[in-house]
Protein backbone atom coordinates (compact mmCIF):
# COMPACT_ATOMS: atom_id res chain seq x y z
CA UNK A 1 0.00 0.00 0.00
CA UNK A 2 1.08 3.62 -1.07
CA UNK A 3 1.08 6.21 1.68
CA UNK A 4 -1.10 8.60 -0.64
CA UNK A 5 -3.65 5.70 -0.44
CA UNK A 6 -4.98 7.10 3.00
CA UNK A 7 -6.75 10.02 2.21
CA UNK A 8 -8.91 12.15 5.16
CA UNK A 9 -8.04 15.61 3.35
CA UNK A 10 -4.54 17.70 4.00
CA UNK A 11 -6.49 19.27 7.06
CA UNK A 12 -5.71 15.84 9.07
CA UNK A 13 -1.86 16.31 9.80
CA UNK A 14 0.43 13.37 8.81
CA UNK A 15 3.17 12.76 11.14
CA UNK A 16 6.98 12.79 10.63
CA UNK A 17 6.73 8.74 10.60
CA UNK A 18 3.26 8.39 8.30
CA UNK A 19 5.86 7.45 5.38
CA UNK A 20 7.53 4.83 7.41
CA UNK A 21 4.53 3.38 8.70
CA UNK A 22 3.03 2.78 5.89
CA UNK A 23 6.73 0.87 4.82
CA UNK A 24 6.47 -1.10 8.07
CA UNK A 25 3.36 -2.49 7.37
CA UNK A 26 0.37 0.21 8.47
CA UNK A 27 -2.87 -1.11 6.97
CA UNK A 28 -5.21 1.92 8.70
CA UNK A 29 -5.05 4.58 10.60
CA UNK A 30 -7.60 6.91 12.80
CA UNK A 31 -7.48 10.62 13.62
CA UNK A 32 -6.71 11.79 16.75
CA UNK A 33 -5.74 15.48 17.30
CA UNK A 34 -6.26 16.34 14.14
CA UNK A 35 -3.97 13.95 12.85
CA UNK A 36 -3.38 10.39 11.38
CA UNK A 37 -3.02 7.86 14.17
CA UNK A 38 -1.18 4.19 12.94
CA UNK A 39 -4.30 1.78 14.58
CA UNK A 40 -3.61 -1.55 12.45
CA UNK A 41 -0.36 -3.41 11.51
CA UNK A 42 -2.39 -6.69 10.94
CA UNK A 43 -3.97 -8.56 13.67
CA UNK A 44 -4.40 -6.56 17.06
CA UNK A 45 -4.14 -9.93 19.52
CA UNK A 46 -0.61 -10.53 17.63
CA UNK A 47 0.07 -6.48 18.42
CA UNK A 48 -1.08 -7.69 21.86
CA UNK A 49 1.19 -10.59 22.29
CA UNK A 50 4.29 -8.54 20.39
CA UNK A 51 4.04 -5.69 23.50
CA UNK A 52 3.86 -7.98 26.51
CA UNK A 53 6.27 -10.18 25.18
CA UNK A 54 9.10 -8.43 23.31
CA UNK A 55 8.73 -4.55 22.32
CA UNK A 56 6.42 -2.76 19.81
CA UNK A 57 7.45 0.69 18.52
CA UNK A 58 4.38 3.15 18.32
CA UNK A 59 3.39 6.71 16.17
CA UNK A 60 2.05 8.57 18.98
CA UNK A 61 3.57 11.72 17.07
CA UNK A 62 -0.64 12.46 17.99
CA UNK A 63 0.14 13.41 21.14
CA UNK A 64 1.03 16.98 20.74
CA UNK A 65 2.81 19.49 22.98
CA UNK A 66 1.61 22.40 24.67
CA UNK A 67 4.98 24.44 25.26
CA UNK A 68 4.70 26.98 28.67
CA UNK A 69 7.64 28.81 28.79
CA UNK A 70 8.44 32.35 30.97
CA UNK A 71 8.84 33.92 34.04
CA UNK A 72 5.63 32.49 35.48
CA UNK A 73 4.97 29.37 33.78
CA UNK A 74 5.28 27.12 36.83
CA UNK A 75 2.65 29.49 38.15
CA UNK A 76 0.04 29.21 35.13
CA UNK A 77 0.78 25.55 34.68
CA UNK A 78 -0.41 25.21 38.65
CA UNK A 79 -3.22 27.14 37.50
CA UNK A 80 -4.36 24.16 34.87
CA UNK A 81 -4.29 21.24 37.29
CA UNK A 82 -5.88 20.23 40.14
CA UNK A 83 -2.68 17.91 40.91
CA UNK A 84 0.03 19.56 43.28
CA UNK A 85 3.08 20.48 41.57
CA UNK A 86 5.37 22.32 44.17
CA UNK A 87 7.64 19.25 44.66
CA UNK A 88 7.59 18.53 40.40
CA UNK A 89 11.35 18.59 40.03
CA UNK A 90 13.53 19.72 36.58
CA UNK A 91 13.12 16.23 34.57
CA UNK A 92 10.32 14.69 36.39
CA UNK A 93 6.98 13.92 34.78
CA UNK A 94 3.74 13.61 36.14
CA UNK A 95 0.41 12.49 34.95
CA UNK A 96 -2.16 15.11 35.28
CA UNK A 97 -5.87 15.86 34.75
CA UNK A 98 -6.81 19.50 33.61
CA UNK A 99 -10.11 20.28 34.62
CA UNK A 100 -12.77 23.11 33.94
CA UNK A 101 -14.32 25.53 36.49
CA UNK A 102 -17.10 22.82 36.93
CA UNK A 103 -14.64 19.84 38.28
CA UNK A 104 -14.95 18.24 34.13
CA UNK A 105 -12.18 16.56 32.56
CA UNK A 106 -10.98 18.50 29.29
CA UNK A 107 -7.78 16.00 29.46
CA UNK A 108 -5.30 13.68 30.88
CA UNK A 109 -1.77 14.27 29.76
CA UNK A 110 1.90 13.58 31.08
CA UNK A 111 3.30 16.80 32.22
CA UNK A 112 7.39 17.55 31.51
CA UNK A 113 9.59 19.99 33.13
CA UNK A 114 12.06 20.17 30.84
CA UNK A 115 13.74 23.13 33.09
CA UNK A 116 12.75 25.73 36.11
CA UNK A 117 10.20 27.75 33.12
CA UNK A 118 10.03 25.24 30.69
CA UNK A 119 6.96 22.73 30.91
CA UNK A 120 5.30 20.48 27.92
CA UNK A 121 2.18 19.35 28.06
CA UNK A 122 1.84 15.95 26.50
CA UNK A 123 -1.73 15.29 25.14
CA UNK A 124 -4.44 13.12 25.47
CA UNK A 125 -7.11 13.80 22.61
CA UNK A 126 -8.40 17.63 23.00
CA UNK A 127 -7.21 21.06 22.07
CA UNK A 128 -5.54 22.13 25.26
CA UNK A 129 -3.35 24.42 23.28
CA UNK A 130 -6.58 26.71 22.41
CA UNK A 131 -7.54 25.99 26.48
CA UNK A 132 -3.98 26.92 27.50
CA UNK A 133 -3.98 30.26 25.47
CA UNK A 134 -7.34 31.43 26.41
CA UNK A 135 -6.61 30.86 30.03
CA UNK A 136 -3.56 32.58 29.17
CA UNK A 137 -5.12 35.90 28.22
CA UNK A 138 -6.62 37.00 31.29
CA UNK A 139 -4.32 35.34 33.86
CA UNK A 140 -2.10 38.47 34.60
CA UNK A 141 1.21 35.60 34.17
CA UNK A 142 3.97 35.96 32.05
CA UNK A 143 3.74 33.12 29.79
CA UNK A 144 4.46 32.01 26.18
CA UNK A 145 2.61 29.31 25.14
CA UNK A 146 2.70 27.25 21.96
CA UNK A 147 2.81 24.20 19.96
CA UNK A 148 6.51 23.10 19.43
CA UNK A 149 8.15 20.85 16.31
CA UNK A 150 7.92 17.64 18.85
CA UNK A 151 6.66 14.14 17.90
CA UNK A 152 7.19 11.34 20.50
CA UNK A 153 7.61 7.50 19.42
CA UNK A 154 6.58 4.85 21.91
CA UNK A 155 8.84 2.34 22.60
CA UNK A 156 6.95 -0.37 24.97
CA UNK A 157 7.36 -3.69 25.85
CA UNK A 158 9.58 -5.86 28.14
CA UNK A 159 12.73 -5.50 25.55
CA UNK A 160 12.19 -2.24 25.10
CA UNK A 161 15.18 -1.17 28.08
CA UNK A 162 18.22 -3.38 25.98
CA UNK A 163 16.61 -1.94 22.84
CA UNK A 164 17.17 1.43 24.83
CA UNK A 165 21.12 0.58 25.76
CA UNK A 166 21.70 -0.47 22.40
CA UNK A 167 20.97 2.83 21.02
CA UNK A 168 21.92 5.20 23.71
CA UNK A 169 24.21 3.03 26.03
CA UNK A 170 24.38 1.22 29.13
CA UNK A 171 23.73 4.72 31.04
CA UNK A 172 19.95 5.23 30.24
CA UNK A 173 18.97 1.92 32.50
CA UNK A 174 19.34 4.23 35.18
CA UNK A 175 16.51 6.40 34.20
CA UNK A 176 13.94 6.18 36.63
CA UNK A 177 9.90 5.82 36.41
CA UNK A 178 8.42 9.10 35.08
CA UNK A 179 11.63 10.85 34.32
CA UNK A 180 13.23 12.47 31.21
CA UNK A 181 16.21 13.17 29.87
CA UNK A 182 17.91 15.43 27.04
CA UNK A 183 19.54 12.81 24.52
CA UNK A 184 20.68 12.98 21.28
CA UNK A 185 21.00 10.09 18.45
CA UNK A 186 23.25 10.50 15.51
CA UNK A 187 23.09 14.10 15.97
CA UNK A 188 19.11 13.98 16.03
CA UNK A 189 18.18 15.70 19.20
CA UNK A 190 15.54 14.03 21.70
CA UNK A 191 13.91 13.72 25.17
CA UNK A 192 13.63 10.61 26.24
CA UNK A 193 11.31 9.54 28.93
CA UNK A 194 10.02 5.97 30.79
CA UNK A 195 6.65 6.83 30.29
CA UNK A 196 4.02 5.43 27.97
CA UNK A 197 0.39 4.18 27.50
CA UNK A 198 0.93 0.37 27.55
CA UNK A 199 1.31 -0.69 31.16
CA UNK A 200 4.83 -2.41 30.42
CA UNK A 201 7.71 -1.17 30.53
CA UNK A 202 8.56 1.36 27.98
CA UNK A 203 9.94 4.84 26.56
CA UNK A 204 8.66 7.81 24.79
CA UNK A 205 11.39 9.17 22.51
CA UNK A 206 10.74 12.65 21.93
CA UNK A 207 11.81 13.82 18.26
CA UNK A 208 12.48 17.61 18.30
CA UNK A 209 13.13 18.64 14.71
CA UNK A 210 10.72 16.51 12.54
CA UNK A 211 12.88 16.13 9.45
CA UNK A 212 14.46 13.64 10.88
CA UNK A 213 11.57 11.74 11.42
CA UNK A 214 12.04 8.87 8.95
CA UNK A 215 15.58 8.48 10.20
CA UNK A 216 14.46 8.02 13.78
CA UNK A 217 12.16 5.29 13.02
CA UNK A 218 14.53 3.49 11.07
CA UNK A 219 17.35 3.60 13.52
CA UNK A 220 15.15 2.43 16.18
CA UNK A 221 13.95 -0.82 13.95
CA UNK A 222 17.32 -1.65 13.18
CA UNK A 223 18.80 -1.36 16.69
CA UNK A 224 15.39 -3.24 18.13
CA UNK A 225 15.52 -6.27 15.01
CA UNK A 226 17.97 -8.60 17.05
CA UNK A 227 15.30 -8.42 20.40
CA UNK A 228 12.03 -9.12 18.43
CA UNK A 229 10.78 -5.31 17.65
CA UNK A 230 7.71 -4.74 15.39
CA UNK A 231 5.95 -1.83 14.42
CA UNK A 232 2.54 -1.81 16.57
CA UNK A 233 -0.28 0.37 17.40
CA UNK A 234 -0.99 1.22 20.78
CA UNK A 235 -2.74 -2.22 22.51
CA UNK A 236 -6.54 -1.71 23.67
CA UNK A 237 -6.38 -5.19 25.04
CA UNK A 238 -3.52 -3.87 27.12
CA UNK A 239 -4.01 -0.62 28.60
CA UNK A 240 -7.87 -1.96 29.40
CA UNK A 241 -6.42 -4.73 31.29
CA UNK A 242 -4.24 -1.78 32.84
CA UNK A 243 -7.01 0.31 33.69
CA UNK A 244 -6.02 3.42 31.35
CA UNK A 245 -8.48 6.00 30.71
CA UNK A 246 -8.81 6.59 26.62
CA UNK A 247 -10.30 10.74 26.55
CA UNK A 248 -13.69 11.03 24.70
CA UNK A 249 -14.19 6.93 25.82
CA UNK A 250 -13.61 6.77 29.55
CA UNK A 251 -13.78 10.42 30.35
CA UNK A 252 -14.88 13.76 28.74
CA UNK A 253 -15.66 17.20 29.73
CA UNK A 254 -18.78 15.91 32.02
CA UNK A 255 -17.07 13.34 34.08
CA UNK A 256 -14.59 14.55 37.34
CA UNK A 257 -11.66 13.31 38.76
CA UNK A 258 -13.86 11.32 41.34
CA UNK A 259 -16.15 9.41 39.33
CA UNK A 260 -13.03 7.68 38.04
CA UNK A 261 -11.37 6.94 41.47
CA UNK A 262 -8.42 9.69 40.97
CA UNK A 263 -9.06 12.23 43.78
CA UNK A 264 -5.35 11.28 44.75
CA UNK A 265 -4.65 14.04 41.58
CA UNK A 266 -6.45 16.39 43.34
CA UNK A 267 -5.25 18.60 46.53
CA UNK A 268 -7.57 20.46 47.30
CA UNK A 269 -5.34 21.89 50.25
CA UNK A 270 -3.14 23.97 48.30
CA UNK A 271 -2.90 27.53 47.82
CA UNK A 272 -3.27 27.46 44.30
CA UNK A 273 -6.46 28.80 42.89
CA UNK A 274 -6.66 25.91 39.87
CA UNK A 275 -9.39 26.09 37.50
CA UNK A 276 -12.27 23.82 39.32
CA UNK A 277 -10.90 23.92 42.82
CA UNK A 278 -14.52 25.06 44.31
CA UNK A 279 -16.60 22.23 41.96
CA UNK A 280 -14.31 20.26 42.81
CA UNK A 281 -14.29 20.56 47.06
CA UNK A 282 -18.07 20.61 46.31
CA UNK A 283 -18.26 17.49 44.47
CA UNK A 284 -15.34 15.75 46.75
CA UNK A 285 -17.27 16.79 50.16
CA UNK A 286 -20.57 15.32 48.41
CA UNK A 287 -19.23 12.33 46.90
CA UNK A 288 -19.49 11.53 43.08
CA UNK A 289 -22.93 10.24 42.12
CA UNK A 290 -21.18 7.79 39.40
CA UNK A 291 -18.01 5.71 39.55
CA UNK A 292 -15.74 3.95 37.35
CA UNK A 293 -16.13 0.43 37.20
CA UNK A 294 -14.74 -2.95 36.08
CA UNK A 295 -16.63 -5.66 34.08
CA UNK A 296 -16.16 -9.00 32.99
CA UNK A 297 -18.61 -9.77 30.31
CA UNK A 298 -20.35 -13.51 30.36
CA UNK A 299 -20.46 -13.72 26.58
CA UNK A 300 -17.75 -15.15 23.64
CA UNK A 301 -15.14 -13.42 23.12
CA UNK A 302 -15.46 -9.81 21.46
CA UNK A 303 -14.63 -9.63 17.69
CA UNK A 304 -13.25 -6.38 18.94
CA UNK A 305 -13.24 -2.91 20.59
CA UNK A 306 -16.55 -1.49 21.10
CA UNK A 307 -17.47 1.04 18.81
CA UNK A 308 -20.38 2.65 20.97
CA UNK A 309 -21.18 3.05 24.75
CA UNK A 310 -23.10 -0.21 25.72
CA UNK A 311 -25.82 0.12 28.00
CA UNK A 312 -26.03 -1.35 31.83
CA UNK A 313 -29.04 -2.75 33.45
CA UNK A 314 -29.66 -3.83 36.52
CA UNK A 315 -33.05 -5.10 37.78
CA UNK A 316 -34.74 -3.29 34.43
CA UNK A 317 -33.78 0.09 34.77
CA UNK A 318 -30.21 1.45 33.27
CA UNK A 319 -27.78 2.30 35.75
CA UNK A 320 -24.93 3.23 33.34
CA UNK A 321 -22.59 2.10 30.03
CA UNK A 322 -19.73 0.40 29.13
CA UNK A 323 -17.10 2.59 27.81
CA UNK A 324 -14.33 0.06 26.74
CA UNK A 325 -14.45 -3.63 26.12
CA UNK A 326 -12.20 -5.86 24.67
CA UNK A 327 -11.12 -9.60 24.40
CA UNK A 328 -7.95 -10.57 26.85
CA UNK A 329 -6.53 -13.48 25.20
CA UNK A 330 -4.13 -13.20 28.44
CA UNK A 331 -6.74 -13.76 30.68
CA UNK A 332 -9.84 -15.66 28.59
CA UNK A 333 -12.04 -12.85 29.36
CA UNK A 334 -14.41 -10.17 28.06
CA UNK A 335 -13.40 -7.25 30.22
CA UNK A 336 -14.62 -3.45 30.14
CA UNK A 337 -14.08 -0.01 31.91
CA UNK A 338 -17.90 1.12 32.83
CA UNK A 339 -19.17 4.22 34.58
CA UNK A 340 -22.27 3.58 36.48
CA UNK A 341 -24.92 4.98 39.39
CA UNK A 342 -22.59 4.57 42.40
CA UNK A 343 -25.31 2.83 43.84
CA UNK A 344 -24.70 0.19 41.16
CA UNK A 345 -20.87 0.14 41.55
CA UNK A 346 -20.58 -2.93 44.06
CA UNK A 347 -17.96 -5.45 43.67
CA UNK A 348 -19.45 -8.82 42.86
CA UNK A 349 -22.70 -7.07 41.84
CA UNK A 350 -24.82 -8.79 38.49
CA UNK A 351 -25.83 -6.16 35.80
CA UNK A 352 -26.50 -6.84 32.47
CA UNK A 353 -24.98 -5.01 28.75
CA UNK A 354 -26.60 -4.45 25.89
CA UNK A 355 -24.13 -5.55 23.20
CA UNK A 356 -23.75 -5.55 19.73
CA UNK A 357 -24.46 -9.30 19.62
CA UNK A 358 -27.54 -8.89 22.67
CA UNK A 359 -28.24 -8.71 26.15
CA UNK A 360 -25.59 -10.12 28.19
CA UNK A 361 -24.77 -10.93 31.87
CA UNK A 362 -21.74 -9.18 33.58
CA UNK A 363 -19.98 -8.81 37.26
CA UNK A 364 -18.98 -6.00 38.76
CA UNK A 365 -15.20 -6.55 39.45
CA UNK A 366 -11.86 -4.96 40.47
CA UNK A 367 -9.95 -3.09 38.16
CA UNK A 368 -6.83 -2.63 36.56
CA UNK A 369 -7.32 -6.30 35.65
CA UNK A 370 -4.02 -6.78 35.43
CA UNK A 371 -0.72 -6.26 37.20
CA UNK A 372 -3.05 -3.87 39.75
CA UNK A 373 -0.01 -1.79 41.25
CA UNK A 374 2.24 -1.33 37.88
CA UNK A 375 4.79 -2.96 39.03
CA UNK A 376 5.69 -4.01 35.26
CA UNK A 377 5.79 -0.54 34.36
CA UNK A 378 7.47 0.91 36.78
CA UNK A 379 10.08 -2.13 37.53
Amino acid sequence: MHADDFGFGTQIRKSPYFDATVRWGAQGFSVYNHMYIPRDFGDPEQNFWNLVNDAILCDVAVERQVEITGPDAARFVQLLTPRDLSKMAVGQCKYILITNAQGGILNDPILLRLAENHFWISLADSDILLWAQGVAVHSGLDVTITEPDVSPLQLQGPKSGLIMQDLFGPEIADLRYYWLREMDLDGIPLIVSRTGWSSELGYEIYLRDSTHGDALWERIMAAGLPHGLKPGHTSSIRRIEGGMLSYHADADIHTNPYELGLGRLVNLDIEADFIGKAALAQIHAEGPKRQQIGLVLDCAPLSGPNTRFWPITQNGVQVGKVTSAVYSPRLQKNIALAMVDTEAAVLGAQVEVTTNSGVVGAQVVERPFYDPKKTIAAA
